[in-house]
């Protein structure tokens, strides 16, 4: 056979190779009109990105755009639903709630909580993170279980998971809060106070840049992050738990979380419900 035959066999033989591929590959099926007139009634999808938790989102230093998981995810149901999708940003998950009472958006990615719950459907989770405490460096205190004593002010984000948790934990400890999560630690140097709870990767990263503090060993809570929509959409409820199910089953939530250089955070499992 001639050069030119050979790669003309060549290039027949990857253009069936690709075929093959592409006939294989899953295609998801159109969303019934229920489900896109209950996830984006308005034809667009808008999609609540919460910057207070950096596991889920941040805006790229370069650019100033959001991404992350939870980006990547709207995405990725946008484009199953065939609509425009429209992110609506957010400094803090307590910031999120309240946009949902003004019908501001129409899923969000959000950790499961019961105080959230009576006006939010949340699906299994997908992520799963760890709260943790850090301190002042000459802190006497030394564990998790040291922390809920008379006169340690704690320091939350406004109306974040850890927030929620410890109103109803904390028996003795007094909450401090900081308009968002990322901001717990500059709060707790400025003003002095006890302990700063939040995000563990967050905290940590705050240990580097911040001097003078340490993070306590373990965790104090492990955190849901799942995909939540207001209640009473019950076609785009059902679809979103299948879809939060097929991303963590076919990898689509690990390969964005590596992409985005998150570590630390683990995938949730399978939903049993």
């Amino acid at each position: 056979m001639s050069r030119r035959g050979a790669l003309r066999a060549a290039s027949a033989l990857c253009v069936l190779a690709l075929l093959g591929a592409c006939a294989m590959a899953p295609v998801a099926p159109p969303a019934p009109a229920s489900v896109v007139a209950d996830l984006a009634p308005s034809g667009t999808l808008r999609a609540a990105i919460n910057f207070g938790n950096p596991i889920l989102a941040v805006k790229d230093p370069a650019t100033g755009e959001a991404r992350g998981v939870s980006v990547d995810l709207a995405r990725e149901l946008g484009r199953r639903l065939n609509v425009p999708v429209k992110l609506v940003l957010y400094e803090s998950a307590g910031n999120v709630v309240a946009g949902q009472k003004s019908g501001a958006w129409d899923i969000a990615f959000l950790a499961v909580d019961p105080a959230r719950a009576s006006e939010l459907y949340f699906t299994a989770p997908y992520v799963v993170i760890e709260g943790a405490y850090l301190v002042p460096e000459r802190s006497a205190i030394r564990a998790n279980t040291e922390v809920d004593r008379a006169g340690v002010r704690v320091v939350v984000g406004a109306g974040s998971a850890y927030d929620l948790f410890l109103s109803r934990e904390l028996k003795q400890a007094t909450l401090v809060r900081a308009p968002t999560s990322p901001a717990v630690t500059d709060m707790l140097v400025a003003q002095n106070l006890d302990v700063a709870a939040g995000v563990k990767q967050q905290l940590e990263a705050d240990a580097k840049r911040v001097p003078g503090v340490r993070l306590l060993p373990g965790r104090f809570m492990v955190i849901n992050q799942a995909v939540a929509t207001p209640r009473g959409r019950t076609s785009g409820a059902g679809y979103l738990d299948a879809f939060v199910e097929e991303m963590k089953a076919t990898g689509f939530v690990e390969r964005s979380l590596a992409r985005h250089g998150i570590s630390g955070a683990s995938i949730a499992p399978a939903a049993t419900r």
